[in-house]
Formats: structure tokens, C-alpha cells, sequence
């Protein structure tokens, strides 16, 4: 195959990866935010657990039918993988909670420049000035379209520190593992994946009860958030002349389709960001993973329709866009990111490229 062909073939993958990864992350977003906000299923922890079990699940059947390979990952690394994801997990989670919403998106936004410190430090990568003030256009563009209210306390703070360093590492460790055992996004997954599945729907319920002082075993399906509006609606309906048994029924299996649908485009969102953090890197991922954010904000603009897209959020968008259109071509330039020197050890270096590549690429 000509150069040219399998550069373009590159390219085709890699945005087709962006895509499955920008659809799954906004559809989950919306889903939970009706999940949670519409029925008051308010276990974010617990339902995390439930989302890699399903992963764990998937991965198992691949296995089985033979499209994942027989991999080998150290338990000590994966039990350090486990303890960032699982910090980042309840790090970002606790900081919602206990921050206000402009210090939680400042907290998100400052993972970028801890990612970049990991590279450097640990990579020993070196980016260009073009590609610096890049992510700067992109952390300023973001800022001005999610940052309002900030304030700060003690324990929020604290909660954000954890959550930005956790997810940092644990996206770092994502492409760390990729390179230096030769895994594929499938293999990986089916590494991590039941670890992580275990230890949240063992400690979930507990974290959920002590953030939100409900009990996930006591969650009543058939009705819901006790604080939900839909009683208005589902009163009139009883006064219609409807059965409230029936409606309750209906209601019941709205939540679970809701879970159910959570749970399964949670199955491509964690597959999605190990095939672009192997395909890419960390930081790669979180620059461009912002248009992630500027979608959100549009979908629950549609959607949710509190407020609408005013010129300061419109004018933060287009900043943020021109910014990542900034990195994409300045990290791709000749030094734009390159490794001062080749720090990583690996024991079957030579099937790297071609192993997680070809293999990714058949998602």
C-alpha cells in the first residue's frame, strides 16, 4: 500500500475513533442527566459499578468468541490502575458535590496542564511553542463557555485535587500499559474492567449512601425521586381515569430502560477512550475531548432548555474550536510534541505498532 494510502487510512480511523468516543460520552451524559435529575437515581457510584459490568461482560463474550487474544498484565499494575481509576471515579463525583460549578469545570480544565507535566516528566516529551499556546486558546475558550460562580472551600478543594491527579494518572496509565505490554483496547479493557466492576459495586453503595444519604437497596423503582415533578403530571393522569398500578408499572420500566441504556453506551464510552488514548495520548485526548463539552452544552441547551446559547458562551465555543483546530495541526507538525529520548522499556516493542493498530482498528 502507498504512503499516502495508509496515511489516509490513519486518518479515517482515527477520527472514526474521535466520533464513537464524542457520541458515546455525550449520549451517556444525557442519559444519566435524566437518570439522575428526572427520576432521582442519584447513585452515581453504584451505577458506575453497573457500567463495567457490563464492559466486563462484553469483554467476556469477545473473549470467548476469540476476538480478544490470551494477554498478560501484571497484577500489581493493574491493581495501581484500579486505585486511579477508581480515586478518579469518586475524586470527580465528591468535587460536583462539594464545589460549585465553576471550580469543578476549573478543576476539569486543569487536568490538561497535569497531563502535560506527566508527559514531560515521565515521557520526556517536549512540545512546541505553537502547540503550548494552542491548549492555552482551548483552556481560555472552555473557561469562558462553562466557568460562572466560583467558590472554594477546604474539603472541595481537596476533592478536586484527587479527582484532577487520579484521572490524570489513570489516563496517562491508560497508554502506558497500551505500549509497554503490547495490549489492545479489548485486551486492556478485559483487564481492568471486572477489577474495577468488583471493587465499585462493592463500595459504591457506601460511598453513594454517605453523599447522598439514600440507600441504593431502598431506591423504589416505582416511583422514584420523591422530589420529582412528574407527580403533577402522573396525578392528573390517575384523575383520567389511568390505574396508578399501571403507572407505576410504566414508570418502573422507564427507569430500568434508563439503567439499561446507560449501562450499554457506558460498554463503547470505556472502549472508545482506550482506543483514542492508545491511539493518541492523554493529553491529546483531553485537548480535542473538550468539543465533548461544547456538545453537551448544546444537546442540554435542545434538551434541558434552561437557558439559551447566549453571545458569551457562543463567543467561548468558538475560542475553544479554534483552539483544538490549533493543536490538531500544530502537535502534527515536525516537533510540535515529539520524546526527547525513549524512556518507555518494553519486552515486545516491534509488535507495537502493528498489534494495537490493526487491532483497534477493526472497532
Amino acid at each position: 500500500m502507498a504512503p499516502a494510502s495508509k496515511a489516509e487510512k490513519k486518518a479515517a480511523v482515527d477520527a472514526a475513533a474521535w466520533m464513537f468516543n464524542v457520541v458515546t460520552s455525550v449520549g451517556i451524559i444525557i442519559v444519566n442527566k435524566a437518570l439522575m435529575a428526572t427520576y432521582g437515581f442519584s447513585f452515581a457510584t453504584t451505577l458506575t459499578g453497573l457500567h463495567f459490568a457490563t464492559t466486563t461482560l462484553m469483554t467476556t463474550v469477545l473473549r470467548w468468541m476469540g476476538y480478544i487474544q490470551a494477554s498478560h498484565l501484571p497484577v500489581a499494575e493493574l491493581l495501581k490502575f484500579v486505585v486511579f481509576a477508581n480515586f478518579s471515579i469518586v475524586g470527580m463525583n465528591v468535587s460536583l458535590m462539594w464545589n460549585s460549578v465553576g471550580f469543578y469545570q476549573i478543576a476539569k480544565l486543569s487536568m490538561i496542564p497535569v497531563s502535560c507535566l506527566l508527559e514531560v516528566v515521565l515521557d520526556k516529551i517536549r512540545y512546541s511553542r505553537d502547540t503550548k499556546l494552542s491548549i492555552g486558546v482551548v483552556l481560555i475558550g472552555v473557561g469562558v463557555c462553562t466557568v460562572t460562580d466560583v467558590s472554594v472551600n477546604a474539603r472541595g478543594f481537596i476533592a478536586a485535587f484527587v479527582a484532577v491527579w487520579s484521572t490524570s494518572l489513570q489516563q496517562y496509565y491508560v497508554h502506558y500499559l497500551q505500549r509497554k505490554y503490547s495490549l489492545g483496547s479489548f485486551s486492556l479493557l478485559g483487564h481492568t474492567a471486572p477489577a474495577q466492576a468488583a471493587s465499585l459495586l462493592v463500595l459504591g453503595p457506601f460511598l453513594d449512601y454517605c453523599l447522598t444519604n439514600n440507600r441504593v437497596d431502598y431506591y423504589d423503582y416505582n416511583i422514584g425521586s420523591l422530589e420529582n415533578s412528574s407527580y403533577d403530571f402522573m396525578g392528573k393522569l390517575v384523575h383520567a381515569g389511568h390505574s396508578l398500578m399501571w403507572l407505576k408499572s410504566v414508570r418502573a420500566s422507564v427507569i430500568q430502560m434508563f439503567i439499561f441504556l446507560s449501562c450499554t453506551i457506558a460498554v463503547g464510552t470505556n472502549l472508545s477512550q482506550f482506543i483514542c488514548i492508545g491511539r493518541f495520548t492523554a493529553v491529546s485526548f483531553q485537548v480535542l475531548g473538550h468539543m465533548k463539552t461544547i456538545l453537551v452544552l448544546i444537546m442540554g441547551f435542545f434538551f434541558f432548555g434552561k437557558e439559551g446559547l447566549n453571545l458569551h458562551v457562543v463567543f467561548g465555543m468558538i475560542i475553544a474550536v479554534f483552539g483544538m483546530i490549533w493543536y490538531g495541526n500544530a502537535s502534527s507538525k515536525p516537533g510540535g510534541k515529539e520524546r526527547r529520548s525513549h524512556s518507555l522499556p518494553t519486552s515486545r516493542q516491534q509488535k507495537l505498532g502493528s498489534e494495537s493498530a490493526e487491532h483497534d482498528a477493526k472497532v
